[in-house]
């Protein structure tokens, strides 16, 4: 059983956000394996993806990219590996800002 966990980052990691304009700073994250996300994105309600699209427009989904977390986000995360293997991600859903790193 694979361990998701929050990653406190030492230095900010930039993350852009081509709706506002704008580079977010996050230091905080979680890295998912892109499998997973896939999973977590089937699964999420349309309001939730259509607002993950709000914040994330055009990024691709491959290893390596960055996005921008936000609660919905953070309970579609949280919901999907409590259900896949009874995990609990420590502070995923506390309403702080967060960047999603796919592994």
């Amino acid at each position: 059983m694979e361990e998701i966990l929050i990653v406190s980052e030492l230095e900010p990691v930039h993350v852009s956000h081509e709706t506002y304009k704008r580079e977010c700073r996050y230091t905080r994250g979680i890295h998912i394996p892109l499998n997973d996300f896939y999973e977590i994105l089937e699964l999420m309600s349309h309001d939730v993806k259509l607002y993950f699209e709000f914040h994330n427009p055009g990024k691709p989904l491959q290893r390596g990219t960055f996005l921008n977390g936000y609660s919905g986000l953070a309970r579609s995360i949280e919901s999907f590996y409590e259900n896949k293997n009874s995990s609990v991600i420590p502070m995923i859903n506390n309403g702080q800002d967060f960047y999603v790193k796919i592994i």
